[in-house]
């Protein structure tokens, strides 16, 4: 996997049947690796040990539901409250980021209402913060320290 714009980690991984599966700490287990997964364990992994958000508070492939079609978020930062705050959406770092991307992100925040988006694919990331009073979309440098 290539390397991505985000600080390095000690990666658990392990090979079965031919096939290399990294840990996932929020899940608990091993998981395939793919591109979009290797992108997802980097995120999990600068939010938790450099941006302090607790682990316990994350959900990852969270079910959301969007005009009646179910699809599933990469990755949910909720409050203690159990509230989203950060929504996620992972692409592989081969896929540009781009307005597709925040379509699809945009489409699963419909129903959550999360204050920031995120979008990356681990070599360009995209930070927004969305006033739901006024509509406004306002894009940071990078995701606040936990709130």
């Amino acid at each position: 996997m290539p390397e991505l714009n985000f600080p390095k980690f000690n990666i658990k991984n392990r090979l079965v049947n031919n096939s290399i599966q990294i840990f996932d700490e929020v899940r608990k287990g091993y998981f395939k690796l793919t591109p979009e997964e290797w992108v997802r364990q980097h995120v999990i992994n600068y939010l938790v040990h450099f941006k302090n958000y607790p682990i316990g508070l994350m959900q990852v492939e969270k079910l959301v539901r969007y005009n009646n079609l179910n699809t599933r978020a990469d990755l949910i930062v909720n409050n203690r409250e159990l509230e989203p705050i950060i929504l996620v959406e992972c692409k592989a770092p081969n896929v540009k980021v781009g307005k597709d991307a925040f379509d699809q992100i945009a489409k699963y925040n419909f129903s959550l209402k999360a204050k920031y988006l995120y979008v990356t694919n681990g070599l360009a990331h995209y930070c927004c913060t969305i006033n739901y009073e006024n509509g406004k979309m306002k894009f940071l440098k990078d995701i606040p320290e936990k709130i």
